[in-house]
């Protein structure tokens, strides 16, 4: 069985850190699903990308159209099933572009057309794993730095200004 320890979001002005409230799937899943403005999160850390103070608050509000991407901390030492998934998956390489005031560009691996509208898979957002996001300044806060190790991020799609696909699709 996973277990669920943390969510993290990025926003053109945040790294937000905490739980979402009543969480019943895994993050990209719930995130998907989501028919709501707004998602819940609990016991939330902000952290300014600009001048990298933090803000704590018991419970905080995050807007869906805000979120560019999210990241779901979890122990998956016990989920053979996704392993398997990956395995036997086909991924593209590909570079991404966001909208907004955050000159974010992010690499990696996804299913092809995954970020497409007819997706079938996915609604709003997909996952890209081995991401290397440039155009973005930690400041070697070790919360900031977060974002530089994490071996997959959930992509908001209706964030997306550009997509270079490297396999020419």
């Amino acid at each position: 069985m996973l277990t669920i320890v943390s969510d993290l979001f990025l926003t053109d002005s945040f790294l937000i850190k905490g739980e979402i409230e009543n969480k019943y799937t895994r993050l990209q899943n719930l995130l998907d699903e989501h028919r709501r403005y707004f998602i819940k999160v609990r016991n939330a850390t902000l952290v300014d990308l600009n001048t990298c103070d933090r803000i704590t608050t018991p419970v905080l509000h995050i807007n869906m159209d805000e979120i560019l991407l999210a990241h779901e901390f979890l122990d998956t030492a016990s989920d053979p099933r996704q392993a398997e998934l990956f395995r036997l998956q086909k991924f593209h390489k590909v570079r991404v572009f966001f909208t907004g005031h955050l000159n974010l560009e992010v690499g990696g691996e996804v299913r092809p057309g995954s970020y497409e509208v007819d997706d079938r898979a996915t609604r709003r957002f997909f996952a890209m794993r081995a991401p290397v996001l440039r155009g973005f300044n930690s400041r070697e806060d070790p919360d900031l730095n977060l974002l530089s190790k994490l071996s997959y991020v959930i992509v908001n799609k209706t964030r997306l200004s550009y997509i270079y696909d490297f396999n020419g699709e």
